[in-house]
């Protein structure tokens, strides 16, 4: 990555993580995929039960990998051939993983979910959230990141599991009402108010969608 970029994302994670702060939320800033791996398992006590949504960021990092370990319980939704009871488990986990479909600048978090298994956990039930978030996903304000939410991470998503939306064949958003529609319920993170509840990585890279 050019120099001068990684200038630019240190300096805007640090306006971020101001921002989450004065949300009651902790942000941390990684230079890397490796540096955010490790910062991840600093915040994920051994023996703790974690899981997580559809979290690509978790993966791309090496965060997922890693705690298919003895030393987690990890549940792994993939394992399930009930995917209900591991989504259900997720309510009472320690750590719940996920990421951003896109953040304001001042910390505020934005996430459209199909099943609303995500979005839920996020909001409610895990002792403790822990967000994988790419420098990509950071976005002016709140209407930038709903913009992006929806015209960018949403087709990708719904290309990604191979569904039959007009965003997958458009790759914009058409403000659907399909079946196979993954903009069911939209989540807006502006506080929390569980203090230590929220943390989040904000990672030197591009990833996710």
């Amino acid at each position: 990555m050019d120099k001068n970029m990684i200038k630019r994302n240190e300096l805007l994670a640090q306006r971020v993580i101001k921002g989450l702060e004065s949300r009651n939320m902790k942000g941390y800033y990684a230079a890397s995929g490796e540096e955010a791996l490790r910062l991840a398992l600093e915040l994920i006590p051994k023996g703790s039960s974690v899981t997580m949504g559809g979290c690509m960021s978790a993966r791309e990092i090496g965060l997922v990998e890693a705690l298919r370990s003895p030393d987690y319980r990890f549940i792994d939704r993939d394992a399930y051939d009930d995917k209900r009871a591991a989504m259900l488990a997720a309510y009472d986990a320690d750590v719940f993983l996920s990421s951003v479909n896109a953040m304001t600048e001042d910390g505020v978090l934005v996430n459209i979910d199909g099943n609303a298994n995500r979005v839920s956990a996020i909001a409610q039930g895990p002792k403790k959230v822990l967000m994988i978030v790419g420098m990509n996903k950071v976005c002016k304000d709140a209407d930038s990141a709903m913009k992006r939410a929806r015209n960018v991470a949403a087709p990708a998503n719904a290309q990604r599991f191979g569904l039959s939306t007009p965003c997958a064949k458009l790759g914009t958003c058409m403000d659907c009402k399909s079946p196979d529609t993954i903009c069911c319920q939209f989540l807006v993170t502006r506080y929390s108010r569980h203090t230590d509840r929220i943390h989040v990585i904000l990672v030197n890279d591009d990833l996710g969608f």
